[in-house]
């Protein structure tokens, strides 16, 4: 266990007061041994005196002194850094539904596998994240808004259809205006709960052509970069998908390249996932990310059962090798 601090440092003042024992002991030990020196019949010192038990009579008085110390840096309280739940968080997951997704380079089709994941990472979100979901295409849908309740989350993953377009940005700006709406319900005295947009897509932004464009992808991670909303965005697919549009088979290869872009400009993470497996791997770790959160904890227990413990060791062995308590 790798300690973090203490969060009541004066406990250890009582250090003085063990010191003060063990030096009493010692005193103690000293004194006794200058009173038997006097002892003015050797010889009958020898009959009526039980055998020397040598340094084995101090085991008990070594641990008793060891157990005072270790129950006082338990009443210091010490802190060590803890994986916890987050008790307060919103996230709303973007998925792309243009047609491009129902490509079989990722199988049974790269919709398909997004839901499976989707749905697992929604699922094993901690209970105190408040989770959302928009699907986007040619423009975006807010399909749940921020709620504890995995339910309508789920339901909502199950049911996503396909559309014509991809409109990157739309998808950036709806999530933004959900958590900004939700953040002003619910911000309180500790102001709003920290978010975050988990957005996954296989290609281009077509809806406008220009990234930087006002609605453009690039722009709207400009404006989650200025919410302090970070973008963690998922490239999906492989470099040779396609898919019939119009009976005509047309190439829709992952762009990764334009995915990146967006989570460094909102001061996001970037994630590539050309499979079910790694895109399932990429969504159990962003449930680790958002959902738990490194804490000072309290870590005094151990050191509480460590204490007890070796406190009554040290009372049965006085009890054993001295029939009496040190």
């Amino acid at each position: 266990m790798s300690l973090t601090g203490f969060a009541s440092p004066w406990w250890f003042l009582l250090l003085l007061a063990v010191a003060a024992v063990a030096v009493g002991y010692v005193l103690s030990q000293r004194a006794r041994r200058k009173r038997t020196m006097r002892f003015a019949n050797l010889e009958l010192l020898e009959k009526v005196a039980p055998k020397s038990q040598g340094w084995v009579r101090h085991v008990p008085a070594i641990l008793i002194v060891l157990s005072l110390l270790v129950l006082t840096v338990a009443l210091a309280g010490p802190t060590a850094e803890q994986k916890v739940p987050r008790n307060r968080a919103t996230v709303m997951l973007v998925i792309d539904t243009s047609l491009s997704m129902e490509a079989t380079d990722v199988a049974p089709t790269r919709l398909k596998a997004a839901q499976e994941s989707a749905r697992s990472f929604a699922q094993n979100m901690t209970p105190g994240v408040n989770l959302g979901l928009i699907s986007f295409a040619g423009t975006a849908t807010v399909l749940v808004a921020p709620t504890t309740d995995r339910g309508g989350v789920v339901k909502a993953i199950d049911n996503l259809k396909l559309a014509q377009s991809t409109a990157t940005g739309e998808g950036i700006f709806a999530a933004l205006q959900s958590i900004e709406s939700f953040s002003a319900i619910v911000g309180g005295a500790e102001g709003p709960p920290p978010a975050r947009i988990v957005l996954m897509s296989d290609g281009k932004q077509t809806v406008p052509d220009d990234l930087y464009a006002p609605r453009g992808g690039y722009t709207a991670a400009q404006a989650a970069k200025q919410a302090q909303v970070p973008i963690s965005s998922i490239s999906f697919g492989t470099t040779h998908g396609s898919v019939d549009i119009d009976g005509k088979p047309q190439d829709v290869k992952v762009d990764d390249e334009s995915l990146e872009e967006i989570a460094r400009l909102s001061g996001g993470d970037f994630y590539k996932a050309a499979s079910a497996d790694e895109l399932k791997r990429v969504y159990d770790d962003l449930g680790e990310q958002i959902g738990y959160e490194l804490k000072d904890a309290d870590a005094s227990r151990p050191w509480v059962i460590l204490g007890t413990l070796v406190l009554m060791i040290g009372a049965a062995a006085s009890l054993f090798l001295g029939q009496r308590l040190p």
